[in-house]
């Protein structure tokens, strides 16, 4: 926090003053470890219920700090927006609506170091390789930006996305841009002009800028607003020097360059966030023209795969939408909860029951709003959403195949999911694990105070 109220925008004050505030939630890994480690230290706190942010000062190969495992805990998220976890959809739509456009600043501690030309050389990057299954080290937070161009339709806005990427040469990255969003239309305006496309990759950056760049919003929002929302004033940002593209101005890494029509490269496999390594890839190639870094830089990583802090970071924004929508349009639903154990798969809804068929309703609003989900299971809103068991358990005792389950084919999904076909064409399922209206049972209960008596007990044993 500065002075004026305001949330410092430097992921360096952030990493100062956390640890102060919530010394219980990082854990500082003092000795040398090797770079995959880092992604088997957070699967390990993961398998022990615990989700602590992971320091590094001493990896193998790295000669700077790495910080990561920030997004694993819905708590310290929803600490970046004042709030507790239970709030956590509601602080973020309400930060998000904030929107507010960027400042433009002549300087920051990112033109600490510029290298152009032939000083330009990747393979300096410090960059990891997080599973034994990855081609190589990778990119994972990296955030590539762009601006809308000129000749863009009117309200077009700029963007801001994560692609992962590897070093393909000393000045050429191989990415993906997979998910067919904003920066692949841009991309493929930019192609039929026969031109490439101005970018800039942004690795390292406060986490509420990394928050913000996972949002879906439409062509005409940026979300460097949302940022700026997010943080309560305007994104403080610099012009790369070559593109003028706009990145925060307190970045630690920038690579500014382009994306360039017909350039391929291969890139793959790498641990997704279905658990599987992927080589599903556009084999896209980012020539990098200008590096800006500030003085020992660090390196702000995002563990792959199917962990938490992957899932979180796409999926939280997602999710305060779709239950912002939902209960907007349906004012039974009571919660909505994206499970780890789901991927983006899954989604798990609580209702109050009002009338038959309800729930098929609801369900379907949320499978066609948002792509990436194959599967929707609606329980009563008595069910804990954050506990898989007693999801599985509603699904148990309250569903009748024959009756409470419906499938949608044919419907566009994600290419990285699987199980799909290679366009990522997937089908839908829905699973009605309410009480119907001739439900005959009681749920057993225990009293509190034998709850509490309980809890008295086994404390400190």
């Amino acid at each position: 926090m500065q002075r004026d109220g305001t949330v410092s925008q430097d992921l360096r004050d952030f990493l100062s003053d956390y640890p102060e505030r919530h010394p219980d939630d990082v854990l500082t890994v003092k000795e040398r470890i090797e770079g995959q480690d880092v992604a088997a230290l957070a699967l390990e706190l993961e398998a022990r219920g615990r989700s602590e942010m992971l320091v590094c000062p001493d990896i193998a190969g790295l000669d700077t700090t790495l910080v990561t495992n920030v997004f694993a805990s819905r708590p310290r998220v929803a600490r970046l927006l004042g709030a507790p976890a239970s709030a956590l959809h509601d602080a973020y739509q309400a930060a998000a609506a904030r929107a507010v456009e960027p400042e433009v600043v002549p300087a920051g501690p990112v033109f600490d170091r510029i290298a152009e030309g032939d000083e330009v050389d990747l393979t300096r990057l410090p960059l990891i390789r997080h599973f034994a299954s990855d081609r190589a080290p990778y990119i994972t937070s990296g955030i590539i930006t762009a601006e809308a161009p000129a000749y863009a339709p009117a309200g077009r806005a700029g963007n801001l996305s994560y692609h992962r990427a590897m070093v393909h040469t000393p000045t050429e990255l191989a990415t993906s841009l997979h998910s067919r969003g904003h920066l692949w239309q841009l991309l493929r305006m930019a192609e039929e002009r026969g031109e490439a496309l101005p970018v800039a990759m942004v690795i390292g950056a406060h986490p509420l800028f990394l928050l913000a760049a996972s949002a879906r919003v439409g062509p005409g929002t940026d979300e460097r607003t949302l940022a700026g929302g997010l943080f309560g004033a305007p994104l403080r940002v610099v012009r790369t020097p070559r593109h003028g593209i706009r990145v925060p101005a307190s970045a630690e890494i920038v690579l500014e360059g382009e994306i360039v029509p017909g350039r391929r490269a291969e890139e793959g496999p790498f641990g997704e966030f279905s658990g599987y390594s992927s080589d599903r890839s556009t084999n896209n190639v980012l020539t990098v023209r200008t590096v800006l870094r500030r003085c020992d830089a660090l390196l702000l990583d995002v563990v792959g795969g199917n962990t938490a802090e992957h899932l979180n970071l796409a999926r939280i924004p997602r999710e305060s939408e779709m239950a912002a929508k939902l209960k907007e349009r349906f004012p039974e639903v009571v919660a909505l909860h994206y499970p780890t154990s789901g991927t983006h798969f899954h989604a798990y809804v609580a209702l109050r029951h009002s009338r038959p068929g309800q729930a098929r309703q609801i369900m379907l609003g949320l499978l066609g709003w948002d792509p990436y989900l194959k599967t929707v299971v609606a329980v009563d809103e008595d069910v804990d959403l954050a506990r898989d068991e007693e999801v599985l358990w509603a699904v148990a005792a309250h569903l009748q195949p024959h009756r409470d389950v419906f499938v949608v084919d044919g419907l566009p999904g994600s290419p990285l999911d699987p199980s799909s076909s290679a366009d990522g064409t997937t089908s839908r399922m829905a699973l009605d694990a309410t009480r119907s209206p001739d439900f005959d049972g009681t749920r057993i209960r225990i009293d509190p105070s034998s709850t509490r008596t309980a809890r008295r007990l086994l404390d400190g044993r």
